[in-house]
């Protein structure tokens, strides 16, 4: 015991000894007293041991048992295993023994190899070589000889050997002889299973032993250490066992437990593995239906919703393009458009092609109502044509038709020019009717000459004879080659004596117009209007034209036609001039009108005279819409006016729909465009307002064809009627002026446009109008800024002042200097100094300016760098409006 503890045991090998946790062992010493032991590290010393041997003694014995019973164990096992492998070793031994004795009864062949003779000639005499005998014994390895002895039974070694005889009794054939260095010659004494072999090199011996495979040596068998419970537990167990009283088991309520715990644990399995499954399943489809969604998504941002006939100012915003570029590519595909011209559903597809995009046109309630069936042949008669009288401004289209009419609508017209469309129906002496579109030649009123063009059946392009061939006539000529129609040449003013009718024939067929006297095959007729020369034989060309045209249509239908004009009129209201196309319009038709329905309350003719029934290439005016319908739309007769209520209600849904997707928010893409193209723009918004819808769309396509890259012409709205309370909130919201096309404001919108300080800007003249708004816009560009010198002054001498510094005498060569000028010194051709004035002196006074011609002193801002013959260039910034181009 003094031994151990002179080796300071610690209290985990006292743990380990008496077989329990070192935490008990602790828990008793510290119980004890014994404070200096805390961990399982800390030492005991001989009073603690005596202490632990006397209080764990039990625990002592039964470990000591234990490991004596282990080693008891090991010692049997080790003992068990020695002889197994010592019989193992004796077994292998014998059957290799065997197996030799075997193979030397049957013996081998004698296999002679001889060595050729060498083919290089060699100094030293030959040596004669005698024959190399080499006796194969194949002596097999242990591995191979221990083998089942299910396989011994199948083939025996000898078998083997007797079954590859067959094929090595046949012999070898001498190929050549192998020169063997200084070969030995075998000893005769050798026995004769010995193997004489020839003389191997160190190189060769080296390469075999590395091919020798190391032996593997037999793994041992393991141990595994039994835990032997100590006597008294076992004893305890057995007590407590034979407390226990015998139970009958019922095999059948066992056999129904198993099956039950086997059904639930498989439920349970099955159970969870469909749950995985059923998520897995939802989560796929989700990720697919997600997929679809921006699919879709990305479709819808390439489609187009349009109702037909949009605007080409409407479908440029829905596009996301500048209308310019619209109308650009309508020019380049042979259509001339405006930017407030309708687009028919072809039209509109073939843009949104060229543009990269789809369109989806919505589909109206009850369009089936609207569509139009075609006449039978035997229901057709006669209408009298549809004339369109066109060309440019001021080149005598009113006065011409006035002669025709015996009126004077000239007379009526502010400033002269027409800014109407006006449909008029002339009887002719024969009792034949011609109806006459007269159209407006001023350049604002694109829009309506394409209107015009495709109502008509024939058009008469009026020049004058003493002017060209203007702007607007080449865009007539254009139109009616668009709409197809035939077309009537009246070279006017023929009366004036500067009228030189063979220049603009000639002009004329420049532009593709060639007249039926110089080998065309458009008419022309030479007239004045004026004196009424040649103007009946105008009319029959005009009759000869719709005779070869065989103009036809069937009065007895529900009329369809097409709105030429509208307006507001204070005692009737709504006013619609319409042109009756197909059927007969009377009293008391429901019908439906663009966007708005109605019925016929009232007709009239172009002089105000009421009419019951309008038969087909009729022009009436129309009382009974709902609202102010837009020149251009369709005008459809249908059955009763609840039909026509729900299909309006429908298209203005729609309507508003298209505007709703109109409004654009101005996004960071558009910002940062604005400051890559370093402008930043600026918008004039207008409120138009007129009496008719073709003036208002005329004079909104001029105002916003004064837009550039600078500043921007919105127009926020436009309509028909009086300025109202609404027009002037709206404008003073939007911080817009109001334009009056020849109407006029009412009491009420005066005072809050005067309260809300709302400009009104009230025209008859459209001229006006567009120079007014330009003048406006020029207000909005920002003013050049330039630099203009207003005086050169010499210095002469320089003076040196304390407190001051250097003051230039100077010399006033050209212009007026002033105190307030920037002032620059330039010295031999290079500016040496640029800022201000410090004082400015004549003798010793300070004065504000000094004139050409005289002397003064002259101090500048910080600078004293000045010598004799510098020259003092004084300017000032000015500022300098810019106008529109």
């Amino acid at each position: 015991m003094a031994d151990t503890v002179a080796k300071k045991i610690k209290v985990k090998d006292v743990a380990k000894e008496l077989n329990i946790s070192h935490n008990d062992v602790i828990a008793f010493l510290t119980k004890k007293g014994y404070t200096s032991v805390k961990t399982l590290m800390s030492t005991v010393d001989d009073e603690m041991m005596r202490d632990i041997n006397a209080h764990f003694k039990k625990e002592k014995d039964s470990a000591e048992r234990h490991q004596r019973k282990i080693a008891e164990l090991k010692e049997t096992r080790k003992r068990t295993t020695d002889s197994k492998v010592k019989e193992e070793e004796e077994e292998k031994k014998t059957k290799r023994e065997t197996t030799i004795k075997q193979i030397e009864k049957i013996g081998e062949p004698e296999i002679v190899v001889e060595t050729p003779p060498p083919t290089e000639p060699v100094e030293q005499p030959p040596v004669v070589e005698e024959p190399v005998i080499v006796k194969s014994v194949e002596i097999p390895t242990p591995q191979e000889t221990i083998t089942t002895k299910e396989e011994e039974s199948i083939t025996s070694p000898l078998e083997a050997v007797r079954a590859g005889r067959g094929t090595q009794m046949r012999g070898l054939t001498v190929k050549g002889k192998i020169e063997l260095a200084k070969p030995k010659k075998a000893d005769k004494k050798t026995d004769k299973g010995a193997v004489v072999a020839p003389v191997v090199s160190d190189a060769d011996e080296s390469r075999k032993k590395k091919k020798k495979k190391k032996k593997i040596p037999e793994k041992g068998v393991g141990i595994k250490e039994l835990l032997v419970e100590p006597d008294e537990e076992v004893s305890k167990k057995k007590k407590k066992k034979g407390k226990l009283r015998p139970y009958d088991i019922d095999e059948e309520e066992v056999q129904e437990a198993i099956k039950r715990t086997i059904s639930e644990i498989e439920g349970g399995e099955s159970l969870i593995s469909t749950r995985a499954a059923y998520r897995k399943k939802k989560k796929k489809e989700r990720e697919e239906q997600q997929a679809l969604i921006e699919e879709a998504k990305a479709l819808e941002a390439t489609k187009l919703r349009v109702t037909e006939f949009v605007t080409v100012g409407e479908i440029a915003n829905l596009m996301k393009v500048s209308p310019a570029e619209v109308i650009a590519k309508c020019i380049s595909l042979g259509m001339m458009v405006s930017i407030n011209q309708r687009l028919d559903k072809d039209t509109i597809t073939l843009l949104a092609d060229e543009f990269g995009k789809q369109v989806e046109f919505e589909s109206e309630f009850t369009v089936d109502v609207l569509e139009d069936t075609p006449d039978d042949p035997s229901t057709l008669v006669p209408r009298p044509p549809v004339v369109t009288i066109m060309g440019h401004v001021d080149h005598g289209k009113t006065s011409m038709l006035d002669y025709i009419r015996n009126t004077n609508v000239v007379a009526g017209e502010a400033g002269g020019i027409t800014q109407h469309i006006g449909a008029y129906e002339v009887t002719l002496p024969s009792g034949k009717h011609i109806t006459f579109l007269d159209t407006p030649g001023h350049e604002a009123f694109t829009a309506m000459r394409a209107r015009g063009a495709q109502l008509t059946d024939i058009v008469v392009l009026v020049v004058a004879a003493e002017d060209n061939v203007m702007p607007q006539t080449i865009e007539a000529i254009n139109h009616a080659k668009a709409a197809n129609v035939p077309i009537i040449i009246a070279i006017n003013k023929i009366d004036k004596p500067e009228a030189n009718p063979d220049r603009i024939r000639q002009q004329l067929s420049e532009k593709g117009v060639l007249v039926e006297e110089w080998g065309g095959k458009y008419q022309s007729v030479e007239v004045s209007a004026k004196t009424g020369k040649n103007i009946d034989l105008l009319l029959e060309k005009i009759l000869l034209e719709a005779e070869i045209l065989d103009l036809k249509a069937n009065p007895n239908r529900p009329a369809r036609g097409a709105v030429v004009e509208a307006q507001v009129d204070r005692g009737k209201g709504i006013v619609a001039t319409v042109l009756v196309q197909k059927g007969t319009l009377r009293v008391g038709d429901a019908f439906i009108a663009g966007v708005w329905s109605g019925k016929v309350k009232a007709m009239f003719d172009e002089r105000g005279n009421r009419v019951e029934a309008a038969p087909p290439s009729t022009p009436v005016q129309i009382l009974g819409f709902d609202g102010v319908p837009t020149a251009g739309d369709q005008l459809i007769v249908v059955e009763n006016e609840r039909i026509a209520r729900e299909i309006s209600l429908r298209r203005q849904q729609l309507k508003r729909e298209q505007d709703f997707r109109q409004v654009r928010f101005i996004t960071l893409d558009d910002i940062s465009q604005q400051i890559q193209a370093g402008v930043q723009v600026k918008e004039l918004s207008i409120v138009v307002k007129g009496d008719v819808d073709g003036s208002v769309e005329a004079l909104s396509d001029a105002l916003m064809k004064l837009s550039t890259n600078e500043v921007k012409v919105n127009v926020i709205h436009k309509g028909v009627g009086a300025i109202s309370e609404s027009d002037v909130v709206l404008a003073a919201a939007s911080k817009a002026i109001i334009v009056g096309f020849h109407v006029r404001p009412n009491l009420n919108a005066r005072r809050l446009a005067e309260a809300e300080k709302v400009d009104i800007r009230l025209y008859s003249i459209i001229y006006d109008a567009i120079n007014e708004i330009k003048k406006a816009l020029e207000g909005l560009l920002t003013p050049t800024i330039s630099e203009e010198v207003v005086a050169t002054v010499e210095v002469r001498d320089t003076f040196k002042v304390p407190k001051v510094g250097i003051v230039a005498g100077c010399f006033v060569v050209d212009g007026k200097i002033a105190r307030n000028n920037k002032v620059r010194l330039i010295r031999d051709g290079v500016t040496v100094y640029e800022g201000t004035l410090a004082s400015l002196r004549r003798f010793k006074d300070d004065v504000k300016e000094v004139e050409k011609g005289f002397e003064c002193g002259i101090g500048l801002e910080n600078f004293n760098d000045i010598k004799v013959g510098d020259i003092i260039e004084a300017y000032k910034m000015v500022e300098t409006k810019r106008k529109l181009n």
